[in-house]
């Protein structure tokens, strides 16, 4: 029963043991499903599953029909406008990153889009080329090229025809990856493992990404520079990126490193201003493409190819190229990097994707998300594209700009065909160091992410740690080497905290039901002789020693040492009464002489596993108080505690290895005449107690309760009423309900017998 009382509550309800709750209240007969009944279910067909299952595999057979062609149609035209001129300067700087010529670049901005047009579940995001993954793509690339020399994209536009062999074999690589990519992706969303994406943390993802654009603005500086670096894929490689930059430093081009730095300066003041002035900007504004077009009307009035020796985009091939084969040794030598592209390209994408639909309220489903991008892959390989996900400055601009669906993405893909189809050529006299200082304007919001660590550090530092080890793993060992690095060592502090939890000691606080860590309150209550001792993790192989010792910490002594000790002095104990120098009066034990003690050798000589067993006085005329006065010579370690309390709320599972440990535990006290209780946990976990063979004679399944308060009481109950004056069929046959006064005492309902807790 609960009545409520103004603000306050009070609850009358019997003291549940889990066996006595069980009894009281039986469970449901439940029929869990089985591996066949799920595999039946999969196999089944109706009209209603079939129609759910075209809607979900192409999500714009539910939003086009539903689409408000009077309020969003102008919008999504602005917004692809705008995202479209983004997605072509971005495609053109992005493929520097995948060192392949920069028309390529066009294709994965084109091709990604039209496919997610038609099945992906976000209407905000824009696909396309994303700089991290443009990274990694580019570091196989360039791993997988014949030689380092002739692998420098930047060389002279009068070497093109002789390099074009090279050229063809770069586009070869990074289309085999993203091929590849795709197909990991498409298989994962096909077999619902869109899960994979819970193994890399927000900290991870962070701490990923800025290390990449660490690698982006390090990979960049031989385009400002314009100078010929050789390509490094190993371990410690942008370290040996940046020896190579500097010790040729002096043959700078100043024309392209003036013109970078101009371009950088102007474009991170304009994007300042529009994020300060957001809310009263109709559109940000478009400055790449303002700075695109003086940058590429001044190279070309004022020659700079020829007068000042820059590099150029050079020639921009106007239409398509037939789609190609993927190369089957390159799929063979590629398949880790393929897996790390693709989740990676897929975390990022649900990332952002996530937050557009909790800004706008509307579902995506992971599983679908990983075919989408998966297929958009796949077909933008095939036509010498590079591995697309989403950039979070082009996906910002589709929606700051008043981008409503995908519709915007649509007319942005079609802005970008206009460029691969007609316009093209007029790109051709653009400074590469102009896409190298764009690639990097749109590194800004990454590399901020340096000042989130003392804000992650206040929150949580296992997180600060993740993303701190992360970015080091990523800047030193590489992005490939690093993911896989980082992923592991997040796994390991998982692990880490598992095994060393913060154990607390428990205590009644404001002398109501309620049980906190004792350190952190003054009003606190503890009864007398009982210890709280709560286990905040699941135990396992890997943790039951810890929390062992943790244990022995709070109670003040070890179990198992008191439980020989005690043996011992039973030995002794038995010689001295059967050699009749002990007598025994009601004040305690009067020994006869005045040294008795056995020798150094018989002590050692005695056996560990007789030590540890159970202590039995059944041979004895008496019984021992442990904790009063011995005879002389025997000395044993006096205890107060006669109750132990395990909260195990928190104790999620536990493994074969740990249910050995906690029963040997629970030996060791209940041998020294400590009751133990166990209380929080939930019924799977008695289940399974009871399948492995926990319970026997010493650890019974009686030591369950369901809540800490029901143990305290069950105890308190256990002490008052061994001395009271009731007989033992009336304390038998009584059923004691209690509820908490707001003076903090108990009053029991049914027996009429007014209990006060002391604590």
């Amino acid at each position: 029963m609960i009545e409520a009382i103004g603000n306050q509550y009070v609850v009358a309800r019997p003291v549940y043991s889990a066996n006595a709750f069980g009894e009281e209240h039986k469970k449901k007969q439940r029929r869990h499903k089985t591996f066949l009944d799920h595999l039946k279910q999969c196999c089944s067909c109706s009209t209603q599953k079939a129609k759910r299952i075209a809607l979900s595999s192409f999500p714009i057979a539910s939003w086009l029909p539903a689409y408000r062609i009077k309020e969003w149609l102008l919008s999504d035209i602005v917004s692809g406008i705008s995202t479209g001129m983004v997605a072509v300067l971005q495609g053109l700087a992005f493929a520097l990153l995948v060192t392949v010529p920069p028309g390529y670049g066009l294709y994965a901005a084109f091709f990604p889009v039209i496919i997610y047009f038609f099945l992906g579940t976000s209407r905000h995001i824009s696909v396309g080329p994303f700089p991290v993954l443009s990274m990694m793509v580019g570091a196989v690339v360039v791993r997988l090229t014949p030689t380092a020399d002739t692998a420098d994209p930047t060389v002279s536009n009068s070497s093109v025809g002789n390099d074009s062999a090279l050229d063809d074999h770069k586009v070869m690589v990074a289309a085999t990856v993203t091929i590849l990519s795709g197909i990991i992706q498409m298989l994962l969303g096909v077999l619902k493992l869109g899960f994979v994406v819970i193994y890399l943390s927000e900290s991870l993802i962070s701490g990923f990404t800025t290390a990449a654009a660490v690698h982006v603005l390090v990979s960049q500086l031989k385009f400002m520079l314009q100078l010929t670096v050789p390509a490094h894929t190993d371990p410690f490689s942008l370290f040996k990126v940046l020896i190579s930059v500097f010790s040729q430093i002096e043959k700078t081009n100043i024309a392209d490193l003036v013109t970078s730095l101009v371009i950088l300066f102007v474009v991170f003041v304009v994007k300042e201003i529009n994020q300060r002035y957001k809310a009263k900007l109709p559109v940000p504004i478009p400055i790449e493409l303002i700075m695109t077009v003086i940058a590429t009307g001044v190279s070309y009035g004022f020659d700079f190819k020829n007068r000042f020796k820059v590099a150029v985009i050079g020639e921009m091939k106007s239409g398509f190229q037939g789609p190609i084969t993927p190369d089957a040794q390159t799929l063979q030598d590629t398949i880790g990097d393929c897996f790390g592209i693709a989740v990676v390209g897929f975390a990022v994408a649900f990332s952002v994707a996530s937050v557009y639909s909790l800004k706008y309220d509307y579902p995506i489903d992971g599983n679908q998300e990983l075919i989408a991008l998966g297929v958009s892959n796949i077909c933008g390989g095939l036509f010498r594209g590079f591995a697309a996900s989403t950039a979070l400055s082009r996906s910002g601009v589709q929606e700051s700009t008043g981008g409503k669906t995908q519709i915007a993405g649509l007319i942005s893909a079609i802005i970008v065909l206009i460029v691969i189809l007609a316009i093209g050529f007029l790109l051709e006299p653009l400074q590469k160091s102009v896409l190298a200082a764009l690639a990097l304007g749109n590194l800004k919001g990454m590399l901020m992410q340096f000042t989130e660590i003392r804000r992650l550090w206040r929150k949580d530092k296992y997180d600060c740690i993740i993303w701190i080890m992360t970015f080091i793993f990523a800047v030193v060992l590489g992005l490939g080497l690093g993911l896989a690095a980082s992923v592991a060592f997040q796994l390991l502090t998982i692990v880490f905290r598992t095994q060393f939890p913060k154990c607390s000691m428990l205590a009644n606080v404001g002398r109501s039901n309620i049980y906190k860590n004792r350190k952190d309150y003054s009003d606190i209550y503890e009864p007398e002789g009982v210890k709280i001792f709560r286990c905040p993790s699941p135990l396992y192989f890997a943790n039951i020693g810890f929390f062992k010792r943790k244990l022995i910490d709070a109670v003040g002594f070890s179990p198992l040492r008191i439980l020989r000790k005690r043996n011992k002095a039973l030995k002794k104990i038995r010689k001295l009464q059967k050699k009749g120098l002990l007598q025994v009066t009601p004040k305690g034990f009067i020994c006869t002489v005045d040294c008795v003690k056995d020798s150094d050798e018989e002590l050692d000589n005695d056996k560990i596993e007789e030590l540890d067993q159970p202590i039995n006085t059944t041979d004895l005329p008496f019984q021992i108080d442990w904790n009063a006065d011995l005879p002389v010579n025997i000395v044993v370690p006096k205890i107060s505690l006669h109750s132990l309390i395990l909260d195990f709320s928190a104790v999620s599972f536990l493994d074969v290895s740990s249910m050995r440990g906690l029963k040997t535990i629970l030996q060791e006290f209940i041998r020294i005449q400590v009751d133990v209780y166990i209380v929080g946990t939930d019924d799977d976990f008695i289940e399974k107690l009871g399948r492995c063979e926990f319970f026997d004679d010493e650890v019974k399944d009686s030591i369950f309760f369901l809540t800490i308060h029901d143990a305290v009481l069950h105890i308190l109950m256990k002490k008052d009423y061994s001395t009271s004056k009731f007989n033992p069929s009336q304390e038998k046959g009584a059923k004691y309900d209690f509820t908490v006064n707001t003076n903090g005492g108990l009053r029991n309902r049914e027996c009429q017998v007014s209990v006060e807790t002391k604590f």
